[in-house]
């Protein structure tokens, strides 16, 4: 694999370092140009207003987009909107409530005319793909592994907020991002999957932010030598690339995924122009790529299994030590105990959702496990199918039965093995999934009360030569001959047609919403005030925090519809201290809107203006390196806003969809530059003057000053690139008032 800094063409196909082509003609020579400015409102091609034809969410986000639109106005859903229950369908924590969410899903599908699909028939990613994707459509969902493009489909994934605005009929907008070509040639070997490709991409790109907010473009010879499962393997990891969005070419191959699920009309072929541009290129040898591992705690930790096996005890012993960095003497995983003769052992195998539950990638897993036993060691095999048609697939071939036989236990369709919901390791112990993730905490541990596992990433094919040995991890390319199924997929959407709910077109505002007792409304938000008086409630350095840190995933995930219990689990498994201290600076915010001087002995240490209590709104802060890796759920940036957080404060934000999200929410999404020191601890107060102001005249350059121990320093903040409507959401303190006002002043 090859990462190319600079510009390059690609001319008939082929990889060019140079060509005497104009470069913005080549540029939009692309398909990413081309679907992009097909889907733009505005009239300027460098800052697009895009509207999307289909929203897709689940049920841990669903609630509260519909609350949200329902509050600034909404009355059916312009475009179609998919509403599955694939997060929350154990129904297992909190009593009633996540069966009352989904009942509140089918009478908003049925008000709106939304498509619901109920809970266990398929997975968020696996249902869009099969009934929504369209060669050179573009859909919106809320959740960041939107991605259709192996279809001829740009998916993105973002927070809640977003889809809001598209329900509302408004525009997606963000400056036309640089695209990424990534040129494929080769054939991948036997035994070589698509997560071993993904990951390999993932460790080629991430930690230099190499297409970071970029579009990935996917073309080149090696594309026509993969299947059409395989292809949708590689593109829904690329979320963890954190680019924006991707595309591939379209094929035959593509063209006969659209019939066999009975959508030929939705095909049509898709190519750059003869000769296009590219602001830089990755380009990859699939026959290079071999069997990979992603070790804890993030899917770029990336090793060939060969190389992982070879140096077991250097490699884990590192992983040992950066996790004892991170949590302390607290808890300990320890992976490099689960060296045993010369072998490394997994507790746990776990083939799941949108990424694991393809078709091929379970046919091929049963292949290598055919007629062999997974052993009764303390290793277990969990496979969940994307879908129901998938799995009714899976069984008429005979490969559930197979698999079965081996020891193999199939579940329904179901995302949980991805964020902490379902099959749960044990305490030190370690799961391998062909999974999209592997962030600390995301299998459902809680470090808090001292538990610790730990999650690696591998290809389902490896897993099953890894379950084959009794749980000793092998390469799938140890049986190589025996990992490819050739078994033909038969789709049956009968299943859809008498569950599914498609109500788009079919709106019924007559009917009543059912609301479950833990579905609560907004707490209101205060519009953004003359100065701001921060306080720091946590200070993060590590270089990246995920979504899942500021807000964890698993048992969290039911109160979703309920902003003020969920936010009580802010940054719980990362500074438990969080909420109690949010809660504190809330109280004096609330006791000053009250008429309270109690800030005036702080604020004199800035100001000697006698009406700055009045004057200065009082929220909490945190600072980190690098927030917002990993998930797109809004609920990172709501429940700091929820505890009364006013502002962010980073050298970058890992991703755009955090940035949006903080900004959706009212929050300051304040940066400091690159060479710039942040010493100042928690407990330390940031004062902001005239930030409404700056806001205001899109000042982006924001003077500040941290009073820590008496001390008072100078510090330069900056809010950059802000459009004019994300200036007035900040203004108005959310996203729900800023369509309030605007509902006003019609």
């Amino acid at each position: 694999m090859e990462l190319i800094d600079s510009k390059v063409f690609l001319a008939d196909g082929r990889l060019e370092r140079a060509s005497s082509l104009d470069v913005e003609e080549g540029r939009r020579n692309t398909m990413a140009y081309q679907i992009l400015q097909s889907h733009n409102e505005s009239k300027d091609p460098a800052h697009l207003k895009i509207r999307f034809d289909a929203l897709a969410s689940h049920d841990i986000t669903y609630v509260g987009i519909i609350q949200t639109a329902m509050g600034s106005g909404l009355k059916e859903f312009p475009i179609p909107y998919a509403m599955t229950n694939c997060h929350n369908s154990l129904c297992a924590v909190g009593g009633t409530i996540n069966e009352d969410d989904h009942v509140f899903g089918l009478s908003a599908a049925r008000k709106f005319g939304g498509i619901y699909v109920p809970a266990n028939v398929g997975v968020i990613h696996t249902y869009v793909r099969e009934t929504l994707a369209k060669c050179g459509n573009m859909i919106l969902g809320s959740d960041s592994h939107t991605r259709y493009g192996a279809l001829g489909s740009m998916g993105i994934g973002e927070g809640g907020p977003e889809l809001v605005k598209q329900l509302l009929r408004n525009t997606y907008d963000v400056n036309m991002p640089e695209v990424v070509l990534v040129y494929l040639t080769g054939k991948p070997k036997k035994g070589v999957g698509p997560h071993d490709v993904a990951l390999a991409l993932v460790k080629a790109t991430f930690k230099s932010g190499f297409v970071k907010n970029r579009i990935l473009e996917f073309a080149g010879p090696g594309i026509s030598n993969l299947s059409v499962d395989f292809r949708c393997g590689i593109d829904v990891m690329t979320t963890e690339t954190t680019c924006l969005s991707s595309i591939w070419e379209t094929d035959a191959r593509v063209e006969e995924y659209y019939r066999i699920h009975d959508r030929k009309e939705d095909f049509k072929e898709i190519h750059p122009g003869r000769v296009a541009c590219y602001d830089k290129a990755v380009e990859i040898d699939l026959g290079a790529i071999e069997p990979m591992i992603a070790l804890p705690f993030h899917p770029s930790n990336a090793f060939t299994i060969a190389e992982f096996l070879t140096n077991a005890h250097d490699i884990l012993g590192d992983v040992d030590k950066a996790i004892h960095q991170q949590f302390g003497d607290e808890v300990k995983l320890d992976l490099e105990g689960k060296i045993h003769d010369g072998k490394v052992f997994a507790d746990q195998g776990i083939i799941a959702g949108c990424a694991g539950g393809i078709f091929e990638n379970i046919c091929d897993a049963g292949e290598i496990l055919r007629n062999h036993s997974i052993g009764n060691t303390r290793f277990g095999l969990s496979i969940y199918p994307g879908s129901v048609p998938v799995e009714l697939e899976l069984a008429r071939d005979g490969v559930m039965a197979s698999l079965m036989e081996s020891g193999a236990i199939f579940k329904p369709a179901f995302c949980g093995p991805c964020f902490g919901a379902g099959d749960v390791p044990s305490n030190n112990g370690l799961s391998i999934r062909h999974t999209t993730r592997n962030f600390p905490n995301r299998e459902g541990s809680k470090p808090s009360d001292g538990q610790l596992s730990g999650v690696a990433l591998m290809d389902a094919r490896s897993i099953a030569a890894t379950a084959r040995n009794h749980g000793a991890i092998t390469p799938a390319t140890d049986f190589a001959e025996e990992a490819e199924s050739g078994i033909k997929y038969h789709f049956d959407g009968g299943i859809y047609e008498s569950r599914v709910y498609n109500g788009f077109g079919k709106a019924k505002p007559e009917e009543e919403l059912i609301f479950g007792p833990n579905i609560t409304s907004w707490p209101e938000m205060q519009p953004l005030a003359e100065n701001m008086l921060l306080k720091l409630v946590a200070v993060i350095r590590d270089p990246v925090t995920t979504t899942d840190e500021l807000i964890p995933s698993g048992e969290t995930s039911s109160y979703r519809s309920n902003p003020l219990k969920l936010a009580q689990f802010t940054l719980s498994r990362r500074v438990p201290q969080y909420v109690k201290r949010s809660e504190a600076v809330a109280r004096e915010e609330a006791d000053r809107r009250g008429g309270s001087n109690g800030l005036a002995k702080v604020l004199g240490k800035f100001s000697d203006d006698p009406e700055i209590v009045s004057k200065t709104q009082f929220g909490s802060c945190i600072y980190a390196n690098k927030p917002g890796d990993g998930s797109a759920r809004e609920q990172a940036a709501s429940c700091q806003k929820v505890l009364g957080g006013f502002a962010n404060i980073c050298h970058e934000y890992a991703t755009k969809r955090y940035r949006s999200n903080c900004i959706n929410w009212g929050i300051l999404p304040f940066t400091i530059s690159d060479d710039c020191e942040f010493p100042f601890e928690v407990d330390s107060f940031v004062y902001v003057p005239m930030i409404r102001e700056a806001i205001e005249n899109g000042q982006e350059k924001i003077p500040a000053m941290v009073l820590e121990n008496g001390k008072i320093t100078s510090i330069t903040l900056y809010v950059k690139g802000l459009t004019d409507d994300e200036k007035q959401i900040i203004l108005d303190g959310c996203l729900m008032n800023y369509y309030k006002a605007k509902a006003k002043n019609k």
